[in-house]
């Protein structure tokens, strides 16, 4: 009798082993012909991949002064399946170090979290960044100790002490950098901060490639096919920055011993003249292998030097803010340049008080510009968001009045060409009514009319609106890259964009600048040479009061829109107005007098107490 069950048996073992077969011939397919693994691996043991690292672009400032260049460097490669009886102690004396530092790059290396694609065929970063002395004296070694090469590379050298946030740095790219894009490998560098990341791409150039042939030893022989197969590398373009660096060495010496920020602007093309941010950092600082540990530092610094001030900066602007409130009543027909205000040293209304200094009253709008007057902005804000007639309600009124500030360039971030911007706040409807519970007017936010309570700005987004009643109207994104090599720039830091208010509104503040300046808060900017309009602020704060200022020169023909934020600094007269008109000097005159080099030293001595917990 036929057994069926064994004849079923039989069939499905066969079955099994043919499935077996199957599985090993497309596993043998796929390393041989789909994956390029298997064939990389093979080519691994006759030739050498060597990587021919692109030159990285060089930076020079707006008047063609060099400020950052490369400077030859060499890296420690180890490929570790050629790695054979290492004398680990002499190896470590020749590079300077100990077997605990040995060790612990040797298991970075070959764990595959910290070191994703690893593999124990290809080159692996040891050691980065010899000294050429550090080379000369390992490479002397070298034939000792198989399955380690040098990778020769550069490192960025500072030709200035100046302007670290907007240089920015180069280091080590990290396990997202790879992940983010594919062209880094293990051990690459990549631009950090500043320039040196938000332009990475065109400073980075291209890698090439050198494929060397060796022997069963695994010793170079020679080039493969004569070269035929090598690539050579791309180097990175050059760029030129906006920045004015000797602007930039003054601007940094006002500010010692300050916290705050300077930002210069030129106002026809956007381009940042200068960008402060107090206390700053060297960037020789940033080089080499002392990098890590220096950065160490600088972030567990309770001054925050690492922190660019002039673009992450929130602080409220105070009375500089007024002029786009007197912009803004005159386009909506809230006044008129005629239109007068009552302020009995401040603004008074319904058991309400803001607080004004002594001056005239009533008062037009020019002078209320030129004196500060905060009961004048105060009755201003207060009309329209109660213009019921011609909104219907404070929310429709304020929404109208965010879009006047969101046009000037306030409440989001303007698109410099720097990493971290912050964006500022400027409140909506939303946030009043979520704030209190849609019980609100004019007077609950009054305080917003003299650039406090929840208005914060950038010092870079007052320097813009400077730049914009220079221009009466428009402004062009601002940016610190003027040109770079072979390459337009972005359309917005080449066409205009206009706010909501008419160019003949804009004269009248302009007027009222320059009144400050001839006889009013801002004396102390007024230049025999040129037709200086400008605008303090005294920002309120929980300890001793900002000291702020924003303006232009020349009035009619304006080169510079400047902004100046001293933290503590008390009075916008007291630092900012004198600083501003320094930088406005050095930059038309291209060098400060006699009297006002005196001056600007007065200000590099004059330190202002923090107390501890810095900002």
């Amino acid at each position: 009798m036929k057994d069926y069950n064994l004849e079923k048996r039989k069939y499905i073992l066969a079955g099994a082993m043919i499935v077996i077969v199957v599985v090993y011939i497309i596993h043998l397919f796929t390393l041989q012909t789909v994956s390029d693994d298997y064939r990389k691996n093979a080519e691994s043991n006759a030739f050498l991949n060597q990587i021919q690292y692109p030159a990285r672009g060089v930076i020079y400032d707006r008047n063609g002064n060099l400020l950052v260049y490369n400077q030859p460097s060499y890296d420690v490669m180890v490929i570790m399946r050629e790695v054979q009886d290492l004398d680990t102690l002499d190896f470590c004396n020749s590079l300077g170090i100990d077997k605990k530092y040995f060790d612990n790059r040797m298991r970075i290396i070959k764990d595959r979290n910290l070191n994703p694609g690893y593999s124990k065929y290809t080159q692996q970063l040891f050691m980065d960044q010899l000294s050429g002395e550090e080379f000369a004296m390992f490479s002397e070694k070298l034939y000792k100790y198989p399955g380690f090469y040098i990778q020769k590379r550069s490192i960025r050298q500072y030709a200035t002490h100046h302007a670290a946030h907007i240089l920015g740095d180069v280091a080590e790219v990290s396990k997202g950098d790879m992940e983010e894009d594919e062209y880094y490998l293990p051990g690459d560098y990549i631009g950090k901060l500043g320039v040196e990341r938000s332009y990475e791409k065109q400073l980075r150039g291209e890698k090439g490639i050198q494929v060397l042939l060796r022997d069963a030893h695994g010793l170079i022989k020679g080039s493969y096919q004569n070269g035929e197969y090598d690539r050579k590398a791309v180097p990175g373009k050059n760029l030129t920055l906006t920045i004015d660096m000797e602007l930039q060495a003054l601007g940094e010496r006002l500010m010692e011993g300050k916290i705050g920020s300077i930002v210069a602007i030129e106002p026809s093309t956007g381009e940042v003249l200068c960008m402060v941010s107090s206390p700053n950092y060297d960037p020789d600082l940033m080089v080499g292998r002392k990098r890590g540990k220096n950065h160490l530092l600088l972030s567990k610094d309770e001054w925050k030097p690492l922190l660019n001030r002039a673009i992450m900066g929130q602080y409220p602007p105070g009375s500089t803010f007024k002029t786009s409130q007197g912009l803004t009543f005159l386009q909506e027909g809230i006044i008129t340049p005629s239109t007068a205000y009552p302020c009995y040293r401040g603004f008074v209304y319904a058991g309400l008080r803001v607080g004004c200094h002594g001056h005239g009253s009533p008062l037009p709008l020019v002078p209320a510009i030129a004196t500060s007057c905060n009961g004048y902005f105060c009755w201003g804000l207060y009309h329209m968001l109660g213009a019921k007639q011609k909104y219907g309600n404070v929310q429709t009124a304020m929404t109208t009045w965010k879009d006047y500030m969101v046009s000037m360039g306030f409440g989001y971030k303007l698109g410099i060409d720097l990493p971290g911007e912050k964006r500022g706040m400027i409140p909506n409807a939303q946030f009043y009514d979520k704030a209190y519970k849609s019980d609100w007017s004019g007077l609950t936010v009054i305080s917003i009319a003299i650039g406090q309570g929840e208005v914060t700005l950038a010092p870079l987004q007052i320097a813009n609106l400077g730049a914009t009643i220079a221009n009466r109207g428009t402004f062009i994104t601002p940016h610190v890259v003027k040109k770079i090599e072979g390459e337009e720039l972005d359309s917005i830091y080449r066409f205009p964009r206009k706010t909501l208010v008419d160019k003949e509104n804009y004269e009248y503040i302009v007027q009222g600048m320059r009144a400050a300046v001839t006889g009013g808060t801002c004396r102390g900017a007024n230049l025999s040479f040129t037709e200086v309009c400008g605008k303090t602020g005294t920002a309120q704060n929980r300890g001793h009061d900002h000291s702020a200022f924003m303006g232009f020169a020349p009035k009619n023909d304006p080169k510079i829109a400047v902004a100046v934020y001293v933290e503590n600094g008390g009075f916008g007269a007291t630092y900012g107005v004198p600083i501003g008109a320094l930088i406005i000097e050095q930059y038309l005159n291209g060098k400060l007098s006699p009297a006002s080099e005196a001056k600007a030293a007065s200000f590099q001595h004059r330190r202002i107490s923090y107390g501890s917990g810095a900002r």
